[in-house]
């Protein structure tokens, strides 16, 4: 099975990438073109091929943009996965920061329906928005959000995660009712993989599996461990397991990746890529 990254890198006039992804020597590679791996839909990508590398599988392709807000990157990125869907051999699809666009959205859900076979639809970041504000978040099997954007899928008004109103965010309001609501209003995927200080796993059935060890709270300030887990359950998925056992056993890996790391707040995301083998091998130990 192939599988396909979508997003953009904060750079101005980054030319379009439709291309194999690889790592090497700790540098990531779209084609010929090295990205750097600081955080965002690099790192993403980067902590995907390293569990693919791990696991013997083929690493994913990915679909980028150069994008610093503007959203001209994001509509090249939309556009060409447009013309191109009806060939694409992609059986797994992961959207991850694009500028939110309804129409593009709705141009996209609309040549995803045509396909004789749907593919898997994972969708984090600004995708992950534009999702719930098109009203088709129920056609994703996989969201990954934070806690602040999990009260935003449960804010049945919010545009966007800068607009959800404070009672959704007030402290006495627990993950699980966010979760409930979410559901409850429509703007959840079939999975849920709520990210935090205790990672969630969730359907609308309810909560299928709570991860809180191990902790390393120096893992808190370092940018882009969101982006990781994101990374590391697409793999997983795109590995054969099911979705709710491949995003408890991300969190693991994740974790675990700290933990074998014991990284300071100066560390950088790509500074974990070493441990990724090592963080699977005690995740399935403690499976």
């Amino acid at each position: 099975m192939s599988w396909l990254i979508v997003g953009t890198v904060p750079v101005q006039g980054d030319a379009l990438m439709d291309d194999q992804c690889h790592l090497k020597s700790g540098k990531l590679f779209v084609g010929a073109k090295e990205l750097p791996i600081n955080r965002g839909t690099p790192a993403l990508i980067a902590f995907a091929c390293a569990v693919a590398n791990t696991m013997g599988m083929d690493p994913p392709r990915a679909l980028l943009a150069g994008d610093i807000g503007k959203g001209d990157g994001s509509e090249k990125v939309y556009r060409h996965l447009c013309e191109t869907l009806p060939e694409r051999q992609e059986k797994l699809l992961v959207f991850h920061y694009l500028m939110p666009d309804v129409y593009w959205l709705h141009q996209i859900m609309l040549r995803i329906e045509s396909l004789s076979v749907k593919p898997t639809l994972i969708a984090d970041a600004g995708f992950m928005y534009v999702a719930k504000m098109g009203g088709v978040a129920r056609e994703f099997d996989l969201f990954t959000p934070d806690l602040g954007e999990t009260a935003f899928l449960a804010d049945e008004s919010a545009p966007h995660p800068f607009y959800t109103r404070g009672l959704f965010l007030n402290e006495n309001m627990n993950v699980s009712e966010l979760i409930e609501l979410a559901y409850k209003n429509e703007n959840a995927a079939r999975h849920l993989l709520v990210k935090g200080h205790v990672d969630y796993v969730a359907s609308q059935i309810g909560i299928f599996s709570k991860i809180s060890e191990p902790c390393v709270e120096t893992m808190e300030p370092i940018g882009g461990t969101g982006d990781s887990l994101t990374g590391i359950v697409s793999a997983l998925i795109e590995g054969g397991m099911g979705i709710p056992e491949a995003a408890t056993m991300a969190a693991r890996v994740n974790r675990y990746m700290g933990l074998l790391a014991s990284p300071t707040p100066a560390w950088s995301i790509k500074d974990f890529l070493p441990f990724v083998p090592s963080a699977i091998a005690l995740a399935k130990k403690s499976l």
